[in-house]
């Protein structure tokens, strides 16, 4: 059932950290990842987003991955200091509280299947209307333009064809994929940075409203490093090749006596010089394998095979240790665990226990970028569905009986 009691994250909301962008008013419509990771993390930085849902059903990712009592702990993270409020915007009632929400704020973002808007009547061009004022960031899976613009496109299928999947796994084996919804995150965050240049634009220059086109799979693409003028130039085409860095030696994953892997990435001329002092090996410093980059790529098989047999004599904290004393770029492969037990977390707040009515404290991400002067802040976990409903629509002049009969309409 939507709720309308919002008066425990109101409470909380009231010791919120203002933030630099304390003041800008977001609506966040769209669901699972990309729109409402993009609000998010302006919701971290002080924006009022406000989230809105379906009635009787909300966001999906409220019951992805592991739940507690019903509730993703994903979802916890995703919509924490967002407001919540249901909606049925393909109803005439939920357009115009949607109109009242739109003509006074600053930006509105979307990650719906181009046309969507359109068709409850919220066009570009009825949009400016409305708000001429109004930013207007959308994601979707192939952009707004194109051929391909009104397919269905998730964040693994902007992985796909934006170039990263077939740069991940080995050499003759399946491609693979990053264990996590690394194209949708990406997009979400060109959308932010897109935002903000817009709001730069609208409110330093004077320029008005405007909108911000995001393409998961161009958010990926835009990651592939050298691989255009590669092709373009010398017909290269970039394969999966497991752990190596491909062209840069020696970078890549070596064991230690525990089972465990220790990531060198020695891919420097005077830090691979270190690195053989720090084997023992200095006998091989002036090896003409070792002399530049350009060599040792050719060479590469044999120097990993030099470091992986002296990795494998220690454990991997005495490999990290030695390693570290030579000022070489060295580091573990971390689980969720090791994470939570790592001094460097603990000590930039990395992990944050954020107060919650039904856990007491919850540890969720910590807040990135630092900001020396206006750091962003968790104020509060993600919301019940529909908790804000009360705040947020008498903030624009309805009633409680206006109110109640939407709710019995089903429209909120």
């Amino acid at each position: 059932m939507t709720s309308t009691n919002d008066s425990t994250n109101t409470e909380r909301n009231s010791e919120r950290n203002p933030g630099p962008l304390a003041g800008i008013k977001v609506i966040e419509m769209g669901t699972l990842i990309a729109g409402p990771f993009g609000a998010r993390l302006l919701a971290e930085f002080g924006a009022d987003v406000i989230k809105i849902e379906p009635p009787g059903k909300g966001d999906p990712i409220r019951n992805w991955r592991v739940l507690h009592n019903g509730t993703s702990l994903w979802w916890y993270v995703q919509s924490r200091n967002k407001k919540c409020i249901t909606l049925d915007c393909g109803s005439p009632e939920g357009r115009d509280v949607l109109k009242s929400l739109l003509a006074e704020a600053d930006v509105l973002i979307e990650n719906f299947r181009p046309g969507t808007l359109d068709k409850w009547g919220f066009s570009r061009e009825a949009l400016e209307e409305i708000n001429p004022r109004l930013i207007i960031s959308r994601i979707s899976g192939f952009g707004q333009t194109g051929p391909y613009s009104k397919r269905a496109g998730f964040g693994a299928i902007g992985e796909s064809m934006g170039g990263i999947r077939h740069l991940t796994g080995y050499p003759g084996m399946a491609p693979t994929r990053v264990g996590i919804s690394l194209g949708d995150s990406l997009a979400a965050m060109y959308a932010v940075i897109g935002i903000l240049m817009a709001l730069y634009h609208r409110d330093v220059r004077q320029g008005g409203g405007q909108e911000i086109d995001v393409a998961l799979y161009e958010a990926v693409f835009s990651l592939m490093e050298s691989m255009v003028p590669e092709y373009d130039q010398k017909g290269v085409v970039r394969e999966r090749t497991g752990a190596i860095l491909p062209g840069i030696a020696p970078s890549n994953v070596y064991p230690t006596r525990d089972g465990k892997y220790a990531v060198i990435a020695a891919n420097g001329d005077a830090i691979v010089q270190r690195l053989l002092k720090a084997m023992g090996r200095e006998d091989l410093a002036g090896d003409e394998r070792f002399a530049s980059n350009e060599v040792r790529v050719r060479h590469m098989d044999f120097i990993d095979g030099l470091i992986g047999a002296w990795s494998a004599t220690m454990d991997l904290d005495t490999c990290l240790n030695v390693l570290n004393e030579y000022a070489i770029p060295a580091g573990p492969i971390y689980s969720i665990e090791d994470i939570f037990r790592d001094a460097q977390y603990q000590a930039r707040e990395m992990i944050l226990d954020v107060a919650h009515p039904e856990f007491g404290t919850l540890k969720v991400p910590g807040i990135v970028p630092k900001l020396s002067k206006t750091p962003g802040s968790v104020a509060w976990l993600g919301p019940k569905l529909g908790e804000h409903n009360l705040e947020v629509l008498k903030q624009i002049g309805l009633t409680n009986a206006q109110i109640a009969q939407m709710a019995a309409q089903g429209v909120i």
